[in-house]
């Protein structure tokens, strides 16, 4: 059979994993195989919801191996390192677990046809201290430890005895994207319900502090200036510090330092400030890459040197057509405008190429892609969700867009994510799974609390 491997299990590879399977793999046209270094999977845009603690990780995450049985394709754990082009193998790092015992050795695994949709990395831009002090979101693994160390922090600031230090119970995020933005509203509303437990020897008002850090002169700087205009200014009801126009110089332990001289001290440094392919991608193979290590793709989304690879996600650096004002794009020194790193261009993505790959094994051409963007939607926790949905989505609009706000934007936002829930189960599931969420959640603390 054809041999189709997908390498990475985000939003993207894990969707198409199993549609592929579902079909393909089920009536065997093909062999499908997905490599994932991790065990679980985690919608990675609700990251922010496991580090606040407002969301528990056991409750959403997909387990690979039962994934895998249920849908007709085949997991192996592993981390991808290099490619062989010519024998047309994958290499893959031998797996360890926690206590650097070999799980799975090191391993070639052959294609056919290779997808890789390893996704990204947040990218510090050569920032001093930011390795050695600050947190990233990058996995759920980074939001459970950001999440135990907050935690952590209050009851220590419970059970000491001397005076808080400087830094002590504050929280600096250096980043005011979706990521930043979202995380902070998390935590005023999470860092509240902790200590009420009782921490009562912690004053939420006077002792957590929360800072934004933003080197664009306004938060949310991809959304429209009145978005973005209302949203900075509920974070500073909310008490959360905004330092627009603030770049980063440096990163120490307790503080963070501005380039204009200012220094905020912090216990919690979460780095949110942009992102960038993984590292090994950096001319894998030979294939062409550009300078954040993203796989340059035609519009098929095969990779520009080599027609049985291709690449999708946010290490895919596709061209976007039909730019609109460039809104949303990035350019990346090249001066070609490409599709934004977003969970909604993945899932397009993984749609179109399910039907490619089945005209790929019968030798059929291949049909372009082009990315249709319904605009960005920001969750603000339970204080309201803002964004803009653009014309494509919203009927008799041609090119414009409409800025939403409050409820009907929450339920747009969550909408999103059970897209990615159907696209997974299917309704049966879904559908069990929400309502038995709703009823253990009335029983239930509504922040996580270790």
């Amino acid at each position: 059979m054809h041999r189709i491997v997908i390498v990475g299990g985000g939003a993207g590879g894990l969707e198409l994993a199993t549609r592929l399977g579902d079909t393909m793999g089920r009536r065997g046209q093909a062999h499908i195989t997905l490599i994932e270094k991790n065990r679980t999977h985690v919608w990675k845009p609700k990251l922010h919801e496991i580090a606040a603690g407002s969301m528990d990780m056991a409750d959403h995450e997909v387990g690979y191996l039962a994934q895998s049985h249920w849908h007709h394709f085949t997991y192996r754990v592993g981390q991808m390192t290099g490619l062989d082009r010519e024998q047309r193998l994958v290499k893959v790092a031998p797996y360890l677990d926690d206590e650097g015992v070999e799980v799975a050795p090191a391993r070639d695994v052959p294609y056919d046809t290779l997808v890789i949709a390893v996704g990204s990395q947040s990218n510090d831009f050569g920032t001093p201290g930011v390795r050695e002090h600050a947190m990233r979101l990058e996995s759920a693994a980074d939001a459970l430890r950001f999440h135990q160390r907050m935690v952590n922090a209050c009851i220590r600031a419970h059970s000491q005895s001397e005076p808080l230090r400087p830094e002590q119970l504050h929280v600096a995020i250096i980043g005011a994207g979706a990521t930043g933005v979202e995380l902070a509203a998390e935590l005023h509303r999470t860092t509240r319900e902790v200590v009420a437990y009782g921490l009562d020897r912690v004053d939420a008002d006077k002792d957590i502090q929360l800072a934004v850090v933003e080197a664009a002169p306004r938060v949310l700087p991809a959304l429209p200036e009145r978005l973005s205009t209302a949203t900075e200014k509920l974070l500073k009801n909310l008490g959360v510090a905004v330092h627009t126009s603030g770049k980063v110089a440096a990163v120490s332990a307790g503080a963070v330092h501005l380039a204009d001289g200012r220094v905020l001290p912090a216990e919690l440094i979460v780095w949110a400030a942009g992102v960038k392919a993984p590292d090994f991608l950096k001319d894998i193979g030979g294939l062409e890459t550009n300078r954040v290590n993203q796989i340059v793709v035609r519009d098929t989304l095969q990779s520009t040197r080599d027609e049985a690879i291709f690449a999708i996600g946010d290490c895919a650096a596709c061209e976007w057509k039909d730019v609109q004002e460039g809104r949303g794009a990035r350019d990346h020194g090249t001066g070609v405008k490409i599709v934004p790193p977003r969970a909604q261009a993945a899932h397009q993505q993984a749609k179109h190429l399910l039907k490619q790959l089945r005209r790929r094994v019968k030798g059929q051409p291949l049909q372009p892609w082009y990315y249709r963007d319904f605009g960005s939607l920001v969750s603000l926790g339970e204080f309201s969700t803002v964004g803009s949905m653009m014309g494509g989505l919203v009927s008799g609009m041609k090119g414009g867009s409409l800025m939403v706000e409050g409820y009907f934007a929450k339920l747009m936002y969550q909408s999103l994510y059970k897209m990615h829930e159907l696209a997974l189960h299917g309704w049966v599931k879904v559908v069990l799974d929400t309502l038995a969420r709703s009823i253990v959640r009335r029983t239930e603390p509504h922040v996580k609390l270790h």
